[in-house]
């Protein structure tokens, strides 16, 4: 990597204050790789290097540098420093910064935008949070429905700064409201008192600001475009958002519920930047859940003490029994989750959910139960373990327990992110080790109630 490269070499022309040669090498290196560079260093170094770097090429930097290094660099810095920064950012990178901060501390760095920069960073953080609003940008560029390709190339020629979305025009009618949108390339080739109206694409695909970023995720996956149009309640344009910031807005979704999915909170930095404070606040109050959670296990095994007494032999095929039932739960559960992420689950499929699991589950069971059925009689035949004159009624109880706990920690583990979804709560709450523990308990009760049948304790 090019940061772990450098750094060394930027940290003693740093202590030599050799700044020369430092805005040399930097300046040869696009700016994603001098963001990697920086990340290697500490936030005082950056906000040296950062104030060696040309003005532009500085605040696009900034703009890859992770989250907390933003933090800790704009802190190491002067206030008029910081402002030139800030004033550069785009939009969108800018409220994704200010969002994370404390509102006092936005608040004084709000202070330090120019006006009209001031009037859009408010604008933005003005939408509700985890809301598309929040992450798209005000740069577009909008034309009338009126104008001919001459109007339009004019009306570019005074645009020329909105880069985000000037490959992409916006046709709006004598309201704002959005009508349709029109191709650069088309628009080049065409002649110059061609109507725009002949030059729409028909295909009036919009964002609403106030609508769900994960909403974003599945349009531009469903639409298979790089840049989409925001409107607001009465389908008045108000900004775009581009694929940059959705490939974000993926990663740290899926981020966030591969964690919870491991039972915990998800974290508000990389692993290795969070404190060990904030990790305990994460993984502690999960964990302790789940500890007393596992304490009816204690309370289910206690109810079956007497059962316990009679055939000792119960107890060694525990583990193996609640172990498969959790893992057929934490598949089951993770599988649910993920298609619910994509879209590929709805509320309206849990029948045919449970019916897949109901299918499923019983054969897994059946699967897992013939290996536990062999395994014992085959032990038994080898002389590897003498498990009484009882062996095939052991070996019963075992294989139907298997059946019986695969399967209903196959339905527990799919229809308890549906439920949740259905509470319009968070499916990946329903971690695998939260369903894991639900079926531990549950799993006892099949195990032994299944024993006490085939064994007649």
């Amino acid at each position: 990597m090019i940061g772990n490269l450098l750094a060394p070499e930027l940290k003693e022309l740093i202590r030599q204050r050799n700044f020369t040669q430092l805005r040399e090498i930097l300046c040869d290196f696009p700016a994603p790789d001098v963001a990697e560079i920086f990340v290697d260093l500490k936030p005082g170094d950056e906000a040296v290097l950062l104030r060696l770097l040309p003005h532009d090429l500085a605040a696009e930097v900034f703009e890859y540098l992770p989250r907390e290094d933003q933090e800790q660099t704009l802190l190491a810095m002067g206030t008029e420093e910081v402002a030139g920064i800030l004033n550069d950012l785009s939009p969108d990178d800018r409220t994704a910064l200010l969002e994370e901060l404390p509102s006092a501390v936005t608040q004084k760095l709000l202070a330090l935008l120019k006006p009209e920069e001031r009037k859009i960073a408010t604008n933005l953080l003005g939408y509700p949070k985890d809301s598309i609003g929040r992450r798209m940008t005000p740069e577009y560029v909008a034309v009338k429905q009126t104008w001919t390709v001459a109007e339009v190339l004019e009306h570019l020629r005074h645009e020329k700064d909105k880069r985000a979305a000037v490959n992409q025009l916006y046709v709006v009618d004598e309201k704002s409201r959005l009508v349709d949108f029109l191709r650069l390339r088309d628009l080049v080739v065409a002649d110059a008192d061609t109507p725009v109206t002949e030059l729409l694409q028909n295909q009036n695909l919009a964002l609403h600001a106030t609508a769900d970023q994960e909403t974003a995720i599945a349009a531009f996956k469903k639409y298979d475009v790089t840049i989409l149009p925001v409107v607001d309640s009465k389908d008045v344009i108000v900004g775009v958002i581009t694929v940059d910031d959705v490939l974000d807005l993926a990663e740290r979704e899926a981020t966030e519920d591969i964690q919870k999915l491991g039972g915990m909170d998800a974290l508000d930095a990389p692993y290795l930047k969070i404190g060990l404070w904030d990790m305990l606040k994460k993984r502690a109050p999960w964990l302790s859940i789940l500890f007393v959670s596992e304490m009816f296990t204690s309370t289910a095994m206690g109810y079956f003490e007497t059962e316990i007494e009679k055939a000792a032999i119960l107890a060694i095929f525990l583990p193996l029994i609640l172990s498969s039932g959790g893992n057929s739960g934490s598949q089951a559960t993770t599988l649910i989750i993920r298609a619910m992420a994509l879209r590929h689950v709805e509320l309206r499929d849990w029948w045919r959910v449970f019916k897949r699991e109901l299918a499923s589950g019983f054969l897994l069971g059946v699967t897992l139960a013939s290996l536990g059925f062999l395994r014992i009689l085959a032990w038994q035949w080898l002389g590897l373990k003498n498990y009484g004159p009882h062996f095939v009624l052991l070996a019963l109880t075992i294989g139907g327990s298997l059946v019986g706990v695969v399967l209903w920690g196959s339905l527990i583990g799919a229809m308890l992110p549906i439920f949740l979804r259905f509470c319009k709560l968070d499916p990946a709450t329903c971690s695998a080790p939260f369903v894991a523990t639900l079926v531990d308990v549950t799993g006892i009760m099949i195990y032994f109630t299944v024993a006490f049948h085939v064994l007649h304790l």
